[in-house]
């Protein structure tokens, strides 16, 4: 018996080193991380999960195919950084890269069937319908409306106020509050008045937040079988989820229900369009998981851009100067009225600016699909069924064979060419995505930026309080864990 013991023990112990070499000798090859027996690389994950996205770019960049293997307890997946291997995952082999049931069962409380937690027939349906709405004129001018008002009778007020009393304010929860209003107008054709002077905590938008902090919290931490348990047990962060999801379900349900018997009425918003186009064969759970699903997608992203892009700003006077510059050439100085279309499309530099921000601080970093049929993917690695493929939006950003020697510094001019801006391949710059699944509300997101641009740096000189580069988080975002406090001075 103690004879048997031992030669399992030795056998065990033979696989272990003879695996272990291996690994090491796979990750002298590829330039990905060792990967032991069992445990993966998860000792090297932990010690670098405060700078995951420096870490995960190390392996990318080193990789000879800009591609790594990684893995924890048996599983492992692939984080890509090369650009025929991102075209290859959002276009050219689309339907074999789908969401996956994990993400998808991870997010089905918040955003239900809506079109950024489905894949197949039902996501065709909605992005048939939804692509058709984006490019309507009517919409545009809706929403530059609502941009309009929100920022003269909101934000450049609040900043005023600010300036005047000589104190600080967090920019980020400004453009959080900002955003939430604008996206809440585009989507339900309801003002939260987040951004109200006195910062008023609004039910819905606290509610929301949240649902999204705890949703996430269970794809990036909690195992499926964990929190499915918490949940028939009401309890921990499943109970919490659940008590935020009320009050979030209650106020979308009512909207819809309202827009429905205002049916005739012209209403310009997101859900009043849905309703008019067959009000009939839409339920209202369904309506509520589209219109939910379009407020996630344009809540945190463009405030978070705007706050790394303030940032970088605070630390390059010359570009600030020329985006002054440039906006006053376009636009009247010292005018207050509302910025047109055109002038904002033909504000180029500004254009270049967000972009070479977006490219060195994405606001959503990484993005990962699962392998629906095993496949060799164009940089010559073998991904298997049900294996999870992520690509790195924050490491292509950084790589140097892409963007050259300075990929690390803050070049607008990169983006010019004869005074013309030059656009890139989405696959090399995939910060909205690319193929079928690219972002409708990509212009959108762009005029809503440059417009809060133009309007505040010719006006508002905001000066960071402090020179350290803040701190990330990533939520579904990559949000600025402590904010970004200013203090803002009239010009």
């Amino acid at each position: 018996m103690l004879w048997s013991l031992s030669f399992v023990l030795a056998a065990a112990v033979g696989w272990i080193v003879r695996r272990t070499i291996q690994s090491r000798a796979d990750s002298q090859r590829t330039g990905g991380p060792v990967l032991y027996p069992v445990v993966g690389n998860v000792f090297d994950f932990l010690r670098n999960s405060h700078r995951f996205l420096e870490w995960s770019t190390e392996y990318v960049i080193n990789s000879p195919s800009n591609t790594f293997t990684t893995g924890r307890f048996g599983s492992t997946f692939k984080i890509t950084g090369n650009p025929a291997t991102v075209e290859h995952i959002l276009k050219t082999n689309f339907e074999n890269y789908p969401k996956g049931e994990h993400l998808r069962q991870s997010l089905t409380d918040l955003l239900g069937d809506g079109i950024f937690n489905v894949d197949g027939e039902l996501w065709k349906i909605q992005r048939r319908l939804a692509s058709f709405e984006f490019t309507t004129r009517s919409l545009r001018e809706f929403l530059m409306d609502s941009l309009a008002d929100e920022v003269h009778s909101r934000l450049l007020p609040t900043l005023a106020s600010v300036s005047r009393d000589g104190k600080e304010i967090d920019l980020q929860d400004l453009f959080m509050r900002f955003n939430f209003d604008n996206i809440c107008k585009l989507s339900f054709g309801v003002d939260p008045a987040c951004l109200d002077p006195s910062f008023p905590d609004v039910k819905f938008a606290q509610a929301f937040d949240k649902a999204t902090t705890l949703s996430t919290l269970r794809f990036q931490k909690i195992h499926p079988l964990v929190w499915k348990l918490m949940r028939a047990l009401n309890v921990g962060p499943e109970r919490e989820l659940k008590e935020v999801l009320d009050v979030v379900n209650e106020f979308a349900v009512s909207v819809v229900q309202k827009r429905r018997e205002e049916k005739g009425r012209v209403n310009q918003d997101l859900l009043s369009r849905f309703i008019g186009l067959d009000s009939t064969s839409f339920s209202d759970e369904f309506l509520r998981d589209i219109i939910i699903s379009f407020v996630l997608a344009g809540k945190d992203t463009t405030a978070v851009s705007l706050s790394w892009f303030f940032w970088l700003l605070s630390n390059h006077p010359g570009v600030q100067q020329e985006i002054i510059r440039k906006v006053g050439s376009i636009v009247a100085k010292g005018s207050n009225r509302p910025f047109t279309y055109k002038e904002l499309r033909d504000m180029v530099y500004l254009q270049a600016a967000l972009c070479e921000s977006m490219r060195l601080y994405p606001p959503v970093p990484i993005d990962t699909k699962v392998v629906k049929n095993s496949d060799v993917l164009p940089d010559g690695n073998c991904v298997e069924k049900g294996m999870k493929v992520s690509y790195h939006v924050y490491a292509i950003g950084r790589m140097e064979s892409l963007w050259g020697k300075d990929c690390l510094e803050f070049k607008p001019e990169r983006w010019i060419h004869d005074g013309q801006f030059v656009e890139v391949s989405p696959f090399k710059f995939p910060v909205f995505q690319a193929g079928p699944r690219v972002c409708l509300g990509k212009e959108m997101a762009m005029l809503q930026m440059k417009y809060v641009v133009a309007a505040l740096v010719p006006k508002f000189e905001l000066v960071v309080v402090g020179k350290e580069e803040p701190c990330y988080g990533i939520n579904m975002t990559l949000i600025m864990k402590d904010g970004l406090p200013v203090v803002p001075k009239l010009r």
